[in-house]
């Protein structure tokens, strides 16, 4: 299914529900951040909450970011989310209840194995990514963890899937690779410029899925 991109108008009264769910060391709240402040520069009501289950020791981490007009709670109800980016594909069908049909989903489909399973108190589901093709959401998925190890760090993989979903976005692209790259800029240039390859990345991974999808 092709996708209708930056179709909500600016300044309308629209919210935007996204979820961002992943392992604790993927930067799922930094990614959550990047989206916040880009709607935060153009001028949106922003609410933003997360939790986190011991998310420096891999647990699971899950972000909600709500912008519009006016927004009254940072709480995602389910079956209210327009969007989904999930670093990890079990984490992406775990929340799949809170997803309205249709919603846009995007998934690094590298899978990470969290304590909760490793230990024994949960079973990793089988095929996550076909139990969610099944459902009525828009499902796009790539290695985004193959892709930042060809960048040269593993921790890439947050910036390319902000790319990945950028044209997802009620706002131009170039807004929210602004508000990425000034996370980086006092960090150096260098780092800049490689946050910056990392969202084309994710974006050209995006664009090759979508063409490959419409044909």
């Amino acid at each position: 299914m092709r996708s209708q991109k930056n179709t909500v108008e600016l300044n309308s009264d629209t919210v935007t529900n996204i979820l961002v769910v992943g392992i604790g060391g993927q930067g799922v709240m930094t990614a959550a951040d990047v989206l916040a402040q880009a709607a935060l520069a153009l001028g949106y009501d922003v609410k933003k909450t997360e939790v986190a289950g011991m998310a420096q020791r891999g647990g699971v981490v899950t972000s909600h970011v709500r912008f519009g007009k006016k927004v009254l709670s940072p709480a995602i109800r389910p079956g209210d989310a327009d969007m989904m980016i999930a670093f990890e594909p079990a984490e992406a069908l775990r929340w799949h209840s809170h997803l309205k049909p249709g919603a846009v989903v995007m998934v690094n489909d590298y899978p990470l194995i969290p304590p909760v399973v490793s230990i024994g108190l949960y079973d990793y589901p089988e095929n996550p990514l076909s139990q969610l093709a099944d459902s009525s959401v828009e499902l796009h998925h790539f290695n985004a963890g193959d892709a930042a190890i060809e960048l040269g760090d593993r921790r890439l993989v947050n910036s390319i899937m902000l790319g990945a979903i950028a044209d997802h976005l009620p706002f131009p692209p170039e807004t929210l690779e602004q508000a990425l790259l000034a996370r980086f800029q006092r960090k150096g240039e260098a780092l800049t410029e490689l946050n910056r390859q990392a969202f084309t990345l994710g974006r050209r991974a995006f664009n090759q899925l979508d063409a490959a999808a419409a044909v």
